[in-house]
């Protein structure tokens, strides 16, 4: 392989894999996937892509109204009107990639409802959306010429140099440096800051923490969201998600008592944004001193049920859950971050080269909370966007790259046990749906420590270095905001 490449992208996830293949081809590519190619919160995604896609029932004013309402009209008005505008040019082109979106019975696509949105406008491959998405992306980039990849690698340093930036990996114990004039980051999420999230295991900030490290600015860390109705197991760390299609198909919310509660909340029921659903679960449970909640979804037919969600009802099958007969416990967890690295229509960050797309940047489209499926369109759309500007200024670059030597690892040691789950505890305590003021400022010293340890310590640069102070980094970021 070579050290030296046009573009680097570090994750391998809808962003990194969209910006690739709309990235020239003769720009010299390198995707880095931290752990394996298909392990990414885009794969994940369960529900679908919103877009105004041939649609004479809907159109992008409202796709925006929609969009703009549920973030509490906090959103960067801009770039939505950008997401709305280009949602059916990338639909499109996931179609030219052979995506399988379902179909109706005549052969049209099915559009399915979600919270928030006032028209059936979410594109889905069943319940298994994102992975459909990142599969066939991930087809098409395999057989671009132009582009490496490679996998099970972690970014363990980036420093920008007059050329670009020089990176530093991970693989295999070993270390490996590499050069670049442009550098994407579309590392996805924060969730493994908290004890329960449906995000992935890579999902502990990296890319924030570089880019915060290399002094880019980073915005609204503090927003949050929390999905309302993760499988409630109450054992494992990676809650599975029970997708916001499944009340848009009719599934009621119930307490303990197995009342329907949300019309003492809002108007809009079980289709209310995530952000009020959540809040609304959580209050019933204060107010029923009960974490029991579930979601019934019974009376629908059952071959219906099996073949709209057949991922969920065999997941809930094996916990012994038959969404066909059953209701199912859920409560509210962790599942996106609306803040990152901030980021123009370009998805250009303040350093000059320096991209973000993805769940790590942001656009500003969210507001304050994000609309059911549009996380997978301003994947989408905004890394195209880099790519595009990518290819505007890769005409003016220098064809010499600096070659950032990075320091040796000597008599260093591994770190501490421990670091990791003690700050997801404070941030479950601190900083859940209605954060616990007191905790946060408790918590907020005690995570200073901890990124200080981290930071100035001489330990072992190793997976489990690289993202324990990558959660340092995120749950600092976060509280600062809080307290």
């Amino acid at each position: 392989m070579s050290r030296n490449y046009d573009v680097i992208i570090a994750g391998s996830g809808t962003a990194g894999l969209y910006a690739a293949i709309n990235l020239p081809s003769e720009l010299k590519v390198l995707v880095l996937s931290k752990r394996e190619l298909m392990l990414c919160n885009s794969a994940l995604a369960q529900g679908g892509i919103a877009g105004v896609y041939k649609s004479p029932a809907d159109n992008i004013q409202l796709h925006q109204n929609d969009t703009m309402i549920a973030g509490g009209f906090k959103n960067n008005t801009e770039n939505v009107h950008i997401l709305v505008s280009e949602a059916a040019t990338d639909i499109d082109n996931l179609l030219k990639f052979n995506v399988d979106f379902d179909k109706t019975e005549d052969g049209q696509l099915h559009r399915t409802l979600e919270g928030g949105h006032c028209r059936h406008r979410i594109f889905h491959h069943k319940d298994a959306t994102g992975r459909e998405i990142v599969s066939k992306l991930l087809d098409k980039v395999k057989t671009l010429p132009n582009v490496d990849i490679l996998e099970e690698t972690y970014l363990s340093d980036i420093k920008k140099t007059s050329t670009g930036f020089s990176v530093n990996t991970w693989k295999n114990s070993q270390n490996q440096s590499f050069n670049c004039h442009f550098m994407i980051l579309a590392t996805g999420g924060i969730g493994r800051v908290y004890e329960y999230t449906t995000n992935s295991a890579i999902a502990t900030g990296d890319g924030i923490t570089f880019a915060y490290e290399l002094g880019a600015d980073i915005k609204n860390m503090s927003l949050v969201q929390f999905h309302p109705t993760a499988f409630n197991n109450r054992h494992t760390r990676e809650c599975f998600l029970i997708s916001e299609a499944v009340r848009g198909e009719g599934a009621y919310l119930l307490n303990k008592n197995s009342e329907r509660f949300m019309h003492n909340y809002d108007d809009r029921l079980e289709l209310a944004p995530r952000d009020v659903v959540s809040h609304a679960i959580i209050n019933e449970s204060k107010k029923l001193d009960s974490t029991d909640f579930y979601l019934d979804i019974s009376r629908k037919d059952a071959s219906f049920l099996k073949e709209r969600f057949p991922m969920i009802y065999e997941n809930l099958l094996d916990q012994g859950y038959d969404i066909t007969k059953d209701k199912v416990p859920v409560f509210p967890c962790q599942h996106y971050l609306m803040g990152g690295i901030n980021v123009d229509s370009y998805a250009r960050t303040q350093i000059e080269n320096l991209y973000a797309a993805g769940e790590c940047s942001h656009t500003g489209v969210h507001g304050s909370n994000r609309l059911a499926s549009n996380s997978l369109l301003e994947a989408l759309v905004f890394s195209r966007r880099a790519a595009e500007n990518i290819s505007e200024k890769a005409g003016n670059i220098t064809e010499e790259f600096e070659d950032y030597v990075f320091e040796e690892q000597i008599d260093c040691q591994p770190i501490p046990h421990g670091f990791r789950t003690e700050i997801r505890r404070i941030m479950q305590s601190s900083y859940f749906v209605i954060p616990d003021k007191k905790a946060a400022v408790e918590g907020f010293e005690r995570i200073k420590e901890i990124k200080r340890e981290l930071t100035t310590g001489n330990y072992l640069v190793n997976p489990d270095f690289i993202e324990a102070k990558s959660l340092a980094t995120i749950a600092y970021l976060i509280l600062k905001e809080v307290i």
